[in-house]
């Protein structure tokens, strides 16, 4: 992967580096003061009088996988803990940040008690012991991104574990849930995880009977109003731009539906309008091989979760759409060949710290091999955040910068970067008749360091079956002084695909692992194979990238063509 190479103008650099580091400032001392004993003494509130409700996470569990965990083996971050059949996993060392941070968000619960009474019982003695040892507080363990998760796991989890729990230790399962689901509410760090906090804090509240269930419950649905409205965009997608995030949380929506169910309480009226607009975008972001695009910030994920989702979800019946206006994807499909496309800006401000500086980048599909992909960076990436810049897209790269960059300093290297610099004008145009879908983006992401406007033009030939792409840079304004500007287009491929070079040294064939081969044409002046990644689970998996290279002049601009059809018996 080349680096991000040329610098964007010094006071833009100097006002972003600032601005993050007030954020990450701020931050610090808002975690200095939750762990104050005053903050502390501020979460004991009223004790919960019993257990009202049992909400339901639509997430499949896996009863072999909970087996294994009821053996005293956890693999969490492809990495594996060996406790034995009575040791904790909380009492000892992790292999690694990745592992512990699932360990704490308790994703595994549901597997756990998946296995039956015994894996119940395991689980509340897991349970027991991580309130024993990070009950009180502990920076890492309540950081927000892993309190969050813990909180709904718990909530869902609560009734089996109450089961076979004495009555001290049912006091001391409900007091520990609500003050988690008390801090939650407590935290303020800007609207890009509100709604998810108040989702899970929502969860809480449904599950605790008397008055300190009912006040947390009341609590946490106003702010989930508020929060909705800014989270899910008209059109169904998140306001991140992830599709991975979207489904996320129509998930975490659809358990609290669950749980307030239970309880007999009507769902928010716009609760009740995320949850139609965020199943009405999964028809569209749903691709052929049942999993997600990677975009954004966004993996693939599990096809059993978006499976789930459908279930779950209203009106997700009806025919699949073409486009996400607001959200700003479009889909292109035809007889074989399905391409998903980046058609807007990333996402600014609070809604960037996942955002990628990848525009007009595609994904492109064959029947359901996932032939040309995104390299997948998503928040829990055990991977630099360098993936987030425009070399880890499916699109054009010129020189060896971005369309975009991070700006961090040394003090905030626990937090996600904001995205700068990135696009700010990006314009998509579609037609579409029986023959075949016109799609013409352009962005302005190169015109800081160049000078130079993007447009991608792409034609899926329904007859024909084959889709035809041409990247044109052409000069942002007139101007006399011209250099030559390195320009790449890169494909990232999925690690199923292989792809090697013909003898003409120009074409490429890429195999898919089920579908006939799909021969990649162009123009370019040289075209190589080379590494890539893509994540999946947070962890990296060794993958190739097709890259065509030419060169272009910033007065005049130039193009590189390529097409991709299916291979015939004559090749």
């Amino acid at each position: 992967m080349a680096p991000p190479g040329t610098p964007r103008p010094m006071a833009e650099g100097i006002r972003a580096r600032l601005e993050d580091v007030l954020r990450v400032l701020r931050r610090y001392a808002q975690a200095e003061w939750f762990g104050s004993p005053f903050h502390l003494l501020r979460l004991r509130g009223r004790k919960p009088e019993g257990i009202a409700a049992a909400p339901r996470d639509p997430r499949p569990t896996d009863q072999r996988r909970g087996e294994t965990l009821a053996s005293g083996v956890f693999t969490l971050a492809d990495q594996t803990l060996a406790v034995g059949p009575d040791g904790e996993p909380f009492d000892r060392p992790n292999p690694s940040r990745a592992f512990a941070e699932a360990l704490h968000r308790m994703n595994w619960l549901g597997d756990l008690m998946a296995a039956g009474e015994r894996g119940e019982r395991e689980a509340l003695r897991h349970v027991l012991s991580w309130a024993r040892v990070f009950g009180g507080w502990n920076s890492f363990s309540w950081n927000t991104s892993i309190l969050e998760r813990r909180v709904l796991n718990l909530s869902c989890a609560m009734r089996r574990l109450w089961v076979h729990a004495s009555d001290l230790e049912r006091t001391r399962l409900m007091d520990v849930l609500a003050r988690q689901a008390r801090h939650l509410l407590k935290i303020k760090d800007g609207p890009s995880h509100a709604a998810e906090h108040a989702c899970a804090a929502a969860c809480a509240g449904s599950v605790l009977a008397g008055a300190a269930g009912g006040r947390l419950l009341e609590t946490a649905l106003e702010r989930l109003n508020e929060a909705l409205a800014l989270t899910v965009l008209s059109d169904g997608g998140h306001a991140s731009r992830s599709p991975q995030a979207g489904v996320n949380l129509l998930l975490d929506l659809l358990t609290l539906e669950d749980g307030l169910a239970q309880r007999g309480c009507p769902a928010p009226e716009e609760m009740g309008r995320a949850l139609d607009r965020l199943a009405t975008s999964l028809r569209v972001l749903a691709m052929p091989d049942g999993r997600l695009p990677c975009f954004q910030g966004g993996e693939a994920g599990e096809a059993a979760h978006l499976e789930a989702a459908r279930r779950g979800s209203p009106l997700t019946d009806g025919p699949a759409g073409g486009s996400l206006p607001q959200t700003g994807y479009e889909k292109l499909t035809g007889p074989s060949l399905t391409v998903m496309v980046d058609a807007q800006a990333p996402a600014a401000g609070a809604w960037s710290e996942a955002a990628c500086a990848q525009p007009a980048a595609i994904e492109i599909y064959c029947g359901r091999d996932r032939l040309i992909t995104n390299c997948g960076w998503s928040p829990i990436a055990s991977g630099p955040e360098a993936m987030r810049l425009t070399t880890a897209g499916s699109t054009v790269c010129v020189g060896e910068g971005s369309a975009g960059f991070l700006a961090r300093g040394r003090i905030g290297k626990q937090f996600n970067a904001r995205l700068k610099g990135g696009p700010t004008r990006v314009s998509a145009r579609r037609q579409e008749n029986p023959q075949g879908v016109w799609l013409e983006i352009s962005h302005d992401g190169w015109e800081p360091d160049w000078g130079l406007v993007h447009e991608r033009l792409l034609y899926l030939d329904r007859a024909a079956d084959e889709l035809r792409g041409e990247d044109r840079l052409a000069p942002a304004h007139p101007s006399s002084s011209a250099r030559m500007a390195p320009v790449a287009v890169r494909f990232h491929l999925h690690p199923s695909v292989k792809a090697s070079l013909a003898r003409d040294r120009k074409s490429v064939l890429i195999q898919g692992p089920t579908t006939p081969g799909w021969w990649l044409r162009n123009d370019a002046q040289d075209v190589s194979i080379e590494h890539s990644v893509h994540y999946e689970g947070g962890q990296a998996r060794r993958s190739t990238q097709v890259v065509l290279r030419s060169h272009v002049s910033t007065s005049e601009g130039g193009k590189i063509r390529w097409k991709l059809a299916a291979m015939t018996r004559g090749d």
